[in-house]
């Protein structure tokens, strides 16, 4: 039995209402060019074996780098990188533009300062309506101190920490 579907207006807003990170999914393609894109629809699946996950519009290019075995990094961006999760959410433009990163272990690109990174490898695609859901194994993972670029009702927002007295 299918259900009706809610106005899609309604189920972004109600959506929005979630707190996101903010990630940059990277990968280079078969002739080492990288390609990135801003993604918040990212999340760990499994610690045993440690499996990621984050959205792709199916109608976007970006796709098409994805097949089975694809190397690509996940960097969560630090509270300081608007401006990289705007330029890597911008299309028609060269997004690695003026951005520094280093080959991961993997290959694929890791952004300079970010909060953490994750290098995958695709194991499994599955369609979801109008989106693919890209499953990673993670084989090498960075971190370092610091608060995470957060989303949240249809704009960047800053998290809050509140020291407790003892």
């Amino acid at each position: 039995m299918s259900l009706p579907p809610i106005e899609q207006q309604l189920f972004r807003r109600v959506c929005g209402k979630y707190a996101t990170g903010i990630t940059v999914v990277t990968i280079l393609d078969q002739n080492k060019a990288p390609h990135g894109m801003t993604a918040n629809s990212f999340t760990s699946v499994s610690l045993d074996p440690p499996l990621v996950l984050f959205c792709i519009d199916r109608r976007t290019a970006f796709l098409n780098h994805f097949v089975p075995d694809a190397r690509y990094a996940i960097n969560v961006l630090h509270e300081d990188q608007q401006e990289m999760s705007t330029c890597f959410a911008r299309t028609g433009r060269d997004r690695f533009e003026g951005v520094e990163w280093d080959p991961g272990a993997n290959g694929a690109p890791i952004l300079k300062e970010v909060l953490a990174s994750l290098e995958c490898a695709v194991i499994k695609m599955v369609d979801a309506g109008d989106h693919v859901v890209v499953i990673g194994q993670v084989s090498h993972a960075n971190w370092k101190e610091g608060q995470p670029l957060v989303y949240f009702n249809s704009s960047y927002q800053t998290l809050r920490t509140e020291t407790s007295a003892s």
